[in-house]
């Protein structure tokens, strides 16, 4: 089967057919080129979805991503964004491997064919301008035949009048000589250029031709297995991937099986622990009792005397009951005395006005019901342990040694403070035997360097390390209190110190429990709410030192010498003059300051209050 013999006429249609070839190798050109344009966009998107959802790093989005179910989806966006990088492998290989090389190969078929089909025109070229000749020869040696014919008998005419001279005669038989002779030549001539041409139409048909349709035949026989070997790359391409994809989906799957659902539920814990222990039962309040009292037994003293308490501290208190509120506040609502302030004296001082009015009657308000409107306040929290967030957020500070957390969450970040003191101290240790390490150096060979420029560098980065050291022994200080303070974590057994002991229930419950109105107007404590007072005054000095002091609102004359003898009173002379930092809030005391580490309340009908410009105006007590 051969196109020289079979398609021996048919040059047009080959070429027709070699050229749609050529097309169609062109338009697969254009399908894988396409096709890699979609793998590197469906890539290029791929990435973008993995991106879009990657954490942020120094985020708190980046710390959830240490629960199993996150870090499984964080894989999932890993393994897709490495699924991604194979399309464009497949991609890249179907632009190098087959987009270019069949290019390439295509400008070299449209050479090839260019030549064989010029090579072919060539010979049709040869073979028709040899048909001109012997055809042109062929109708010269009729034409030589027809004019021999007619000269011959032209002479044979002539030859038979005898009219005619004998020179004529001589001259047409000359003629038709001659003319006979030309029609010789002319056939001579035209058989051998028929000779010539029946060469060149034999050559023509079983040798150039064929030779050429063969060649043609070859290159397009080429083009078409050079498609095939294409069509196969293309899938081998796809194919050669698959085991890393398929590597990628068992990831996937691996980092979906490795979800852990209790350890996810104890980094919960770990996280959000706070290191408070739960509430105790809220007591039953007895409101019908102080009707079955008397006066003396509802008196302050007579119930301190008893010290019948339910609820007792020993040591310290197993958890501050109050934190995080400030200290004179604190004191404020606490060591308010007790008791109704004592009526002044009935003869007045010499400095005294004689005979002044009496103070007026004041409503005398329980502790209980300050603690109840301070609790009220908005915003209103509802527990003391919550106070101490409420106020960090509110203030919008961090103090440095995160007492606005949790203990829990506080020894977390005092851990991880610790952890980058740490590291910045081997950073910063390490600097520091490389710049001994060159100091050597330049001893040993003076002329790489002078050894006393790295001295300064070298003291720097010493005292750097102190620095850090005495940062790190700051927060390992809070670390161990903090730690002191907590639940043992691996043991069931607790830990205990002096400033957190487990076996007591918690003492406050609530902020007006165990404490109650008396008929007169006067009201009574357990035992145990004085044991709160004093374990919360012990417990949160060292923490509220720093705290500023209330501010004055004004100035107070002492009108009588009060003697204060009571907790959270104060003694003051007649006549002496002190700053008032808090007014009578209708209990019949006043808060007022000496000096700034001696205040107190004394009775507000002791005393003459001046309110600064800025309020309402100066009142009086007498």
């Amino acid at each position: 089967m051969s196109w020289g013999t079979e398609l021996w006429d048919q040059f047009d249609n080959l070429e027709k057919h070699t050229q749609w070839g050529i097309d169609i190798l062109e338009k697969y050109i254009k399908f894988v080129k396409e096709r890699t344009e979609i793998e590197l966009s469906y890539a290029k998107q791929l990435r973008n979805l993995s991106k879009k959802y990657q954490p942020k790093k120094n985020s708190k989005e980046e710390e959830e991503y240490r629960y199993t179910a996150c870090k499984a989806f964080l894989s999932t966006l890993n393994e897709t964004n490495d699924y991604a990088g194979q399309h464009e492998v497949i991609s890249e290989n179907m632009t190098s491997q087959i987009t270019v090389e069949l290019a390439r190969y295509v400008q070299e078929l449209k050479q090839e064919r260019k030549s064989h089909f010029h090579d072919g025109r060539k010979a049709q070229q040869h073979i028709e301008t040899c048909w001109k000749q012997l055809e042109s020869s062929k109708r010269r040696f009729e034409r030589d035949c027809k004019e021999a014919d007619r000269a011959q008998q032209y002479f044979e005419k002539m030859d038979a009048d005898i009219n005619v001279t004998k020179a004529d005669v001589e001259k047409a038989r000359q003629q038709a000589q001659m003319r006979h002779q030309m029609a010789e030549d002319s056939k001579a001539d035209y058989s051998s250029i028929l000779q010539k041409f029946n060469h060149e139409q034999h050559e023509y048909y079983h040798t150039h031709i064929p030779n050429i349709f063969q060649k043609i035949q070859e290159m397009e026989e080429r083009r078409i297995v050079r498609i095939g070997e294409s069509v196969k790359t293309y899938a081998e391409l796809d194919r050669q991937v698959i085991p890393i994809i398929g590597k990628c989906l068992d990831g996937i799957v691996k980092a979906a099986e490795s979800i852990d659902p209790k350890n996810d539920s104890q980094l919960a814990i770990e996280a959000y622990k706070s290191g408070f222990e739960p509430p105790g039962d809220i007591e039953f309040e007895d409101y019908t009792q102080p009707m079955k009292r008397t006066v003396s037994d509802n008196s302050l003293s007579n119930s301190r005397g008893e010290g019948k308490s339910e609820l007792k501290f020993g040591g310290k208190s197993k958890g501050k009951l109050w934190p995080f509120i400030k200290k004179n506040k604190l004191m404020s609502l606490l060591t308010s005395p007790h008791q109704p302030p004592p009526p002044p004296p009935a003869s007045a001082s010499p400095s005294a006005v004689p005979n002044g009015p009496q103070s007026p009657k004041q409503q005398k308000e329980p502790l209980s019901h300050r603690f109840n409107e301070f609790m009220t306040s908005k915003p209103k929290i509802h527990c003391f342990r919550s106070l101490k967030r409420g106020l960090s957020l509110k203030l919008g500070a961090t103090p440095e040694d995160f007492s606005n957390l949790p203990p829990e969450q506080r020894r977390k970040k005092l851990q991880q403070k610790v952890d980058e003191l740490n590291k910045e101290i081997q950073k910063e240790m390490d600097q520091r035997d490389a710049i001994t390490k060159m100091k050597d150096v330049y001893l040993k060979n003076p002329q790489m360097g002078d050894p006393a420029s790295l001295d300064h560098k070298l003291a720097e980065v010493s005292q750097n390390i102190e620095k850090l050291r005495l940062e790190a022994q700051k927060f390992e200080a809070w670390l161990a209190e903090v730690e002191g303070r907590l639940p043992a974590r691996s043991e069931q057994a607790r830990r205990h110190s002096g400033m957190y002991d487990v076996q007591n229930p918690p003492a406050v419950n609530n902020c007006a429990q165990d404490r109650e109105s008396s008929p007169d107007g006067s009201y009574t404590e357990d035992q145990s709410q004085e044991s709160e007072v004093k374990v919360l005054a012990t417990d949160f000095d060292d923490e509220f030192d720093d705290e500023e002091s209330l501010p004055a609102i004004g100035t107070c004359k002492a009108l009588y010498t009060f003697e204060g003898q009571n907790e959270g009173t104060i003694s003051v002379a007649e006549g002496e003059t002190l700053y008032v930092i808090e007014e009578d809030k209708g209990d019949g005391w006043t808060r007022i300051r000496r000096s700034e580490d001696e205040e107190g309340y004394v009775p507000t009908s002791y005393v003459e209050v001046y309110l600064d410009k800025n309020a309402k105006g100066a009142k009086t007590y007498i």
